[in-house]
């Protein structure tokens, strides 16, 4: 029986206007009055999923955020952080600087928003929108980050990104956790911090199982989580390889995908 709900947001919960459609919302919230508990699982910072946790109502039903690709567990109702993973201060500087050499925008976050070197990058801008966060241009990322952050992200064009991503694994193999969340947006991560390992520490808090959760999601940086659920669930705009690892593909994010996947497998509605 499926308990908890876990759902990226970019491409999978909302639309392609950053929105929930009526149907999801109003599928989510008949779940979660039948005791479901939902979990927001994305690679936002936390300041940027709070406004969907908000809409949804997971400070009153009960329900939590999972924010930088399960850097940080938070209790929605409680605002307690139940678990969270710190980026390794000494590996700050050299992954700003193989950036640089790579040609990439580097980014993380403060209290007040993205801390960048540049903040007009198109893909900086990118992340603010979705993050409902302004971009705070810095001289110098690894000397502006004199707190804990818990990922640094980098942006760079589609085409290139490749290159980016394989120059990330030769030279911190072993060291920090790196995949891709979008075609422009490369995720580094403290080693072994992802979607799956996070929601399987959530699981074992609430006393539940693997067997207990639907995951659905559309990028790189959903298969694990997906691969994890006793029922993974593919977004209809999933690129590839998550459709190939999902036990299901739902619509796409802009024909209430999440909504027709919870009314089919969490509410028992009929195909």
């Amino acid at each position: 029986m499926i308990k908890l709900i876990a759902l990226d947001l970019d491409g999978t919960l909302t639309n392609s206007k950053k929105q929930m459609t009526p149907r999801t919302k109003a599928a989510l919230q008949q779940a979660m009055s039948q005791g479901v508990r939902v979990v927001l699982a994305s690679g936002r910072p936390t300041v940027g999923v709070w406004p969907l946790a908000r809409e949804l109502e997971l400070d009153k039903l009960g329900g939590y955020i999972l924010s930088y690709n399960g850097g940080c567990i938070l209790d929605c109702a409680t605002g307690k952080v139940l678990a969270q993973e710190v980026f390794p201060r000494e590996l700050v500087a050299p992954v700003c600087e193989e950036a640089r050499k790579a040609g990439a925008v580097a980014l993380s976050y403060s209290s007040e928003g993205v801390i960048t070197e540049t903040p007009q990058d198109e893909y900086v801008q990118i992340e603010c929108r979705t993050c409902g966060v302004p971009a705070i241009g810095v001289e110098d990322l690894s000397g502006a980050i004199q707190f804990d952050v818990n990922k640094i992200l980098l942006t760079k064009d589609p085409d290139q990104m490749p290159h980016v991503e394989e120059r990330m694994q030769q030279k911190f193999a072993g060291k920090l956790s790196i995949y891709k969340s979008t075609p422009f947006f490369l995720e580094i991560m403290p080693l072994g911090v992802e979607k799956a390992q996070s929601l399987a520490a959530l699981l074992t808090i609430l006393g539940l199982t693997a067997e207990n959760l639907m995951a659905c999601g559309d990028g790189w940086n959903d298969i694990s989580m997906i691969k994890l659920a006793g029922l993974g669930v593919a977004m209809g705009n999933a690129v590839p390889q998550v459709k190939c690892v999902a036990d299901w593909t739902t619509e796409d994010n802009d024909h209430d995908g999440v909504g027709l996947a919870v009314e089919k497998w969490v509410l028992g509605a009929q195909d």
